[in-house]
């Protein structure tokens, strides 16, 4: 595995972007600053963030997301194994 993180990741398993073993390892995101722990997918490239809204969910029983822009610093919790 590599020491950076990926440019674009997401937690929910049906996303092309989605990595399993990288979340196994822990990823961490800081946006505008600020840790968070309810990221749901993100990009660096791009600078945004989707957050979990609490616990409502859409009509098909997922997760609904607020995408908000800013700078995204990324950094693995774990070292590689």
């Amino acid at each position: 595995m590599t020491d950076t993180p990926p440019d674009r990741l997401s937690v929910d398993p049906a996303s092309p972007y989605f990595d399993e073993a990288l979340l196994a390892r822990g990823v961490g995101v800081r946006f505008k600053g600020v840790e968070k722990t309810n990221v749901e997918e993100y990009c660096v490239s791009e600078g945004w963030v989707r957050l979990a809204a609490g616990k409502t969910r859409d009509r098909h029983g997922n997760q609904m997301t607020l995408k908000l822009k800013g700078p995204v610093e990324v950094y693995f919790r774990d070292d590689a194994a």
